[in-house]
């Protein structure tokens, strides 16, 4: 049922009528025999899914809240938080290290001690959205405590379902400059998503879902390689992005408008290594992120701060100023939409200008695609 709702056949039908089924099951295993909670809690996390692929972000942070309280084991309750702080990440919500999949459930109501922290692939799980809150926070030293353990984990990838920990674990090494072990990581995430049926990876749901690991990974990687200055490779990877992103979401949602971004940024740097010119490649490409990202008109009277997406849209309108102000008849442009990409940019762990500036290796940036966010 859960592989029909979320799979190819799935997509194909209805929101609503997906969903209908989706609660039918649920609603026919309340009360049932041995294993109904924890199919129960499976169709919740789906239903969880679907609600955040519907654009209903909101409604599937209630469902996961929901998921949480009626969790049956300690694997459902860590998929469940994991994925409730992936969204509220995305959300642009406050987000903090210390907190953990405890926290949004009533104990008055469920006061049995549900045990993650004594298992290993669980522990490295909430250890690593910890450590994306942390980097999110500027908190490097913290996010430096957080990674610090994980590295006998790397054994449960495709085993455990940590792929999304190891893909987060890689981001961490790679904005702190490890590329060598961050091209490990994102490897083996890769490796993982293509010998196994991602479909039957049912305990994680929203972004943190197999399909949006699959993709960041892949884009992730393919931002390393082009830092790296290997500019074929990270073609071929964020083509790759590129088309998952159009294939599981559609080409007009905001995911490819970031995949775009990261495009543009690997023709900014190939360009400034070969010492040629690919502006009308790069502005077509900004452009484009920015119309699929709904950006606001810089004239707009939005509060800049409540715009979502806030971080990959600013990076894209500073990108795509620096191209404007080296055009003697439209710095007046350019001026505009930088002057609105700083004031919109409200990262901690770097300024917009450490972010547009390749060449400082201590503090590279990546962009997440499950979060949207840069870090």
């Amino acid at each position: 049922m859960v592989r029909y709702a979320l799979g190819g056949a799935g997509r194909q039908s209805p929101p609503e009528e997906v969903m209908r089924i989706l609660e039918q099951g649920a609603s026919n295993l309340q009360g049932g025999g041995e294993g109904a909670a924890e199919a129960v809690g499976t169709l919740m996390l789906a239903m969880s899914t679907l609600l955040y692929r519907s654009g209903r972000r909101q409604d599937a942070m209630e469902k996961l809240k929901a998921t949480q309280q009626v969790a049956p084991s300690a694997a459902f309750r860590v998929a469940a938080w994991e994925a409730l702080m992936g969204l509220r990440m995305e959300a642009g919500q406050d987000v903090s290290s210390s907190m953990s999949p405890n926290d949004s459930v009533d104990l008055s109501v469920k006061d049995e001690e549900i045990k993650w922290s004594d298992q290993d692939h669980l522990k490295f799980r909430v250890d690593a959205i910890k450590g994306l809150s942390a980097l999110l926070n500027g908190e490097i030293d913290t996010a430096q405590t957080l990674f610090g353990g994980p590295k006998d984990s790397f054994a449960g990838v495709g085993n455990n379902q940590t792929e999304n920990a190891v893909l987060t674990y890689g981001e961490y090494l790679h904005c702190t400059g490890d590329f060598p072990l961050a091209t490990q990581m994102y490897e083996k995430v890769l490796e993982a998503a293509s010998t196994e049926d991602t479909s039957g990876n049912l305990l994680a749901a929203g972004n943190m879902a197999p399909e949006e690991v699959s993709l960041g990974a892949t884009c992730s990687y393919g931002q390393l390689l082009s830092q790296s200055g290997k500019f074929g490779e990270a073609e071929d990877y964020l083509t790759r992005a590129l088309q998952k992103a159009e294939e599981q979401f559609g080409s007009n949602h905001p995911k490819v408008g970031i995949v775009l971004t990261c495009v543009a940024r690997m023709y900014k740097l190939k360009a400034k290594s070969e010492g040629s010119s690919s502006i009308m490649v790069q502005e077509g490409l900004y452009r484009k992120a920015l119309e699929v990202l709904k950006a606001p008109a810089i004239n707009s009277e939005d509060t800049r701060s409540q715009v979502d997406l806030r971080d990959i849209i600013s990076l894209a309108r500073g990108e795509y100023a620096e191209l404007l102000l080296i055009q003697s008849n439209r710095k007046a442009e350019g001026e505009r939409m930088k002057e609105w990409a700083q004031d919109a940019w409200k990262n901690r762990r770097l300024t917009l200008a450490q972010a547009l500036e390749f060449s400082e290796l201590s503090k590279p940036t990546v962009v997440d695609t499950r979060i949207g966010r840069v870090i």
